[in-house]
């Protein structure tokens, strides 16, 4: 009884989680009118067609919005895997005058609400005359580059503090330099946290809304999350089946990708050490 009552509490829970996801899909197949009088997940009469007027819905494709979405969002990804890894083994393993001190800076960067360092940051862009152009993604992917995001730098040097220093030691003997230990023990034990952060990373830049409507200002270059905005027009008039069918093939993309990593993003979370 105990494991019959523990599963029935579990599957009511996963119902409440669920249930917004699953009125998303089922208003993306109803019509207009329905919309207004009928509040419950299924749809008394299903309107497939929401999906293609939502796909050529404004002026450009909305699959424009998907590959430009899809760039700025791996582009992120290998910039945090790549400089929060350099940071995270410049803090877990070499000995620097002030390495204390610098990480408790980087750790106290995590209080800081991103939307309060908007204004600074785009003042810096626009000085380096980044804002706009050809490619207008600049500002949302160089930081990313720079090792910027403390929290990912903190998980890694969380991580690599867990792997022993005698397998560094065992480097050495054998002829490593300390980028040959970085190359060669720490970036293949790494791997876990290295997915954590690009499953991370890849989930919060493809749902930005805020940053990319800053710096993003052109309709073809727009990507997904402002691109659903533009659903609703200055009347506040909108195409609500339509907008519910994109938002539904907005989620397909993080839904597969943590899919097809979720098993290492769990490893990366809860490992601190090495296995066996």
């Amino acid at each position: 009884m105990r494991s019959i009552l523990r599963t029935v509490v579990i599957l009511a829970l996963l119902g409440v989680i669920l249930y917004p996801l699953f009125w998303v899909l089922g208003s993306s197949l109803k019509s207009q009118p329905e919309m207004l009088s009928n509040a419950g997940v299924i749809p008394e009469v299903f309107t497939p067609g929401n999906y293609p007027k939502g796909w050529s819905h404004l002026d450009t494709s909305f699959g424009r919005f998907f590959v430009n979405s899809t760039i700025v969002s791996l582009l992120v990804v290998v910039g945090n895997a790549l400089s929060c890894l350099l940071a995270a083994f410049a803090f877990a393993r070499l000995r620097f005058r002030g390495r204390a001190t610098w990480f408790a800076i980087m750790v106290g960067t995590l209080l800081l609400p991103g939307h309060v360092l908007i204004v600074p940051q785009f003042i810096v862009f626009r000085q380096l005359d980044l804002v706009g152009g050809e490619f207008p993604y600049l500002p949302l992917i160089l930081p990313h580059f720079l090792a910027t995001e403390a929290f990912f730098v903190f998980l890694m040097v969380q991580f690599m503090r867990g792997i022993p220093r005698e397998l560094d030691e065992a480097a050495k003997i054998d002829g490593c330099t300390t980028f040959g230990v970085f190359r060669n023990v720490i970036l293949p034990l790494s791997r876990p946290a290295l997915v954590t952060t690009a499953i991370f990373s890849f989930i919060w830049t493809w749902n930005d809304f805020f940053r990319q409507l800053v710096y993003v200002s052109d309709l073809p270059k727009y990507t997904v999350p402002v691109a659903l905005r533009l659903f609703i027009d200055s009347q506040g008039q909108s195409e609500i089946g339509p907008m519910f069918a994109m938002s539904v093939l907005s989620l397909l993309p993080v839904f597969l990708f943590f899919l097809a990593f979720q098993k290492m993003l769990v490893e990366g979370i809860n490992t601190s050490g090495l296995k066996g």
